[in-house]
């Protein structure tokens, strides 16, 4: 699509030939509203704000600023109290200029309701307005002559009235026939004055830039910038994608609890409240689905999987937030090798789902990524790979590092994986247990190799990862999991491992992370979750494991750098700061 064709499906008036109304307010009104929001003064009310109060009481009562849409609009049938744009069009396609639509002979009525987006003047008898649909931008066009062809009791005041009082912002309902103007423009041809639905009683800026004040005013953020709502209908497409993938796979979705006496199932500090119910316990609300979902597993559900909210009580940066929206998966039998290739699968199959919405135009201001892109000839590969490239965690490392790691099983490894920090001049992250600073290398040596494709990191130290299956490496002799981590330029996108089914093991694996919230070394470390070991001791079968974030994918397909850019309201600072007045 053409920057001219995006242009004009958003904004018609720039081609219709008229000049654009003088329909402005006072610098200084919309200064101040800017000001108003990066600032946010308690009042939120401007000297516009009392003049338009003051201008629409001049012309009605309070009582009819907010009428009831089916006292103005009687609906003709489902569906049919607002038109869309591919109805216009559809209808008006044939249409020659300074022709209207008719059936049977006769023009035929159609309700055009939304909130006007510009509004501009040609004479003092004819108000051209552009309203926002789902589907995109329709002209309304009211002609006072029309207005009196149609019902002669209409008068100059009365178009006056109207053409005084709508402005941005505003949401009308004007009813017409579809009419192709004579500069081709199909629009709306009122033949009864528009009704007011609901005004703007604020001055909306012409643009909002400030982070901080978009992001603590999303709906007027949402009114001037669109990308706002493009990345809230990725995030629409992502999941539902993500629900149709392994719905088609056999998958059952569930729901399972936020709040419990036990946050388990990731390596992360948990959000703690009191039920009034339960005055004397303290809940959690749930890190991670995990070791619910097992618990489905060994009731006889082979294959489930869930997409829903996760808390960690843990900082705000571009890609954390302590509330975040997590997809998990969980499937019997399955090897880390199935897990790799589902999501391989997955990934390419959300990239040619979004590669399908931007050929049909419906993202017209975002650039996500796309990780199968057209040769030089415009054509696109349909042989994808049935897995990614793997990085193996220790030989890479080693090789980055060009030194042997320790048997990491030793109580001595600690001490000599943080030589290699001093020996690097590293930075050395906080509470530096041995699993953290195995991440820490990681994040330095390996996870830059995703830079240009997405890339597995497998087979992590056996430390940093305490619900997995672990076994012996045959080239470093390591004791590793059978884990694996997706990357793409560097971010995680997606972690999976074959999980621990014996309860055997996963005591004497809690009981490590215990240890290390006993010594005071890690606060997050996991607890000893007895409740889950007695669900272990009923035999849960082969299990493979599977998590993302969704947050990520939707900032990935979105192309938004930012995790507070694909939350609907920010991140957790935005949210509070909505609450304070």
């Amino acid at each position: 699509m053409s920057k001219e064709t995006i242009t004009r499906r958003l904004r018609p008036y720039l081609f219709n030939g008229f000049k654009r109304s003088h329909f402005h307010f006072p610098t200084r009104a919309l200064s101040s509203s800017v000001q108003c929001l990066a600032k946010q003064s308690q009042p939120d009310v401007t000297h516009d704000f009392e003049k338009r109060i003051a201008q629409l009481e001049s012309r009605r009562s309070r009582t009819e600023w907010y009428p009831r849409i089916g006292d103005v609009a009687p609906a003709r049938g489902i569906g049919e109290r607002r038109i869309s744009r591919k109805t216009v069009e559809q209808h008006g396609d044939a249409l020659k200029p300074g022709e209207t639509h008719k059936v049977a002979g006769s023009a035929q009525t159609f309700s055009l309701a939304g909130r006007i987006s510009t509004i501009r003047t040609a004479g003092s008898k004819l108000v051209f307005v552009d309203i926002v649909v789902d589907d995109g931008t329709i002209q309304g066009v009211v002609q006072l002559s029309k207005l009196q062809e149609a019902d002669p009791s209409v008068t100059i005041d009365a178009f006056k009235a109207f053409s005084k009082t709508a402005r941005k912002g505003d949401s009308w309902l004007i009813e017409g026939h579809i009419h192709r103007t004579e500069r081709g423009e199909l629009s709306i041809l009122a033949h009864t004055l528009p009704r007011l639905l609901s005004p703007s009683l604020h001055q909306i800026p012409e643009s909002l830039e400030d982070a901080e004040a978009r992001a603590r005013n999303r709906h007027v953020d949402m009114l001037v910038n669109p990308e706002a709502i493009e990345t809230l209908q990725v995030r629409h497409h992502v999941e539902a994608k993500m629900q149709d993938f392994f719905n088609k796979l056999g998958f059952v979705k569930v729901t399972t609890p936020l709040l419990s006496s036990m946050a388990g199932g990731a390596t992360a500090r948990p959000f703690e409240t009191v039920a009034t119910e339960l005055s004397d316990e303290t809940l959690n609300l749930r890190i991670a689905p995990e070791l619910w979902l097992k618990r489905l597993i060994v009731g006889g559900m082979n294959k489930v999987y869930e997409i829903g909210p996760a808390f960690r009580n843990e900082g705000v940066d571009a890609t954390h937030n302590p509330e975040f929206n997590i997809c998990e998966y969980y499937q019997a039998y399955a090897t880390l090798e199935d897990l790799m290739q589902t999501t391989t699968q997955l990934l390419y199959a959300l990239n040619e789902h979004m590669h399908g919405i931007r050929e049909k135009e419906e993202l017209l201001f975002l650039q996500p990524a796309d990780l199968n892109p057209a040769d030089a000839s415009g054509n696109r590969t349909l042989d994808w790979p049935t897995t990614l490239p793997t990085i193996e965690f220790i030989p890479t490392l080693e090789q980055k590092l060009n030194y042997t790691l320790p048997d990491l099983q030793q109580p001595d490894a600690h001490t000599t994986v943080l030589n290699i920090f001093h020996e690097k001049q590293l930075s050395i992250p906080n509470n530096p247990t041995l699993p953290r600073l195995l991440d820490a290398l990681a994040a330095v040596y390996l996870e830059p190799l995703s830079a240009s494709q997405p890339v597995f990191i497998t087979h992590h130290p056996a430390c940093m990862s305490p619900l997995s299956k672990h076994f012996t490496c045959p080239k470093t002799n390591q004791i590793i999991a059978a884990r694996a981590e997706l990357f793409f330029q560097g971010r995680e996108y997606a972690n999976m491992y074959e999980e621990e089914n014996s309860p055997f093991e996963q005591r004497r694996k809690f009981e490590e992370q215990l240890k290390l919230r006993e010594d005071g070394k890690d606060a997050e470390a996991m607890k000893l979750d007895e409740q889950y070991l007695r669900v272990l001791e009923w035999g849960m079968p082969p299990t493979g494991g599977w998590g993302c974030g969704v947050d990520r994918l939707v900032m990935l397909f979105s192309g938004r750098e930012r995790m507070g850019d694909v939350l609907a309201f920010g991140t957790l600072r935005n949210v509070v700061g909505l609450g304070k007045v």
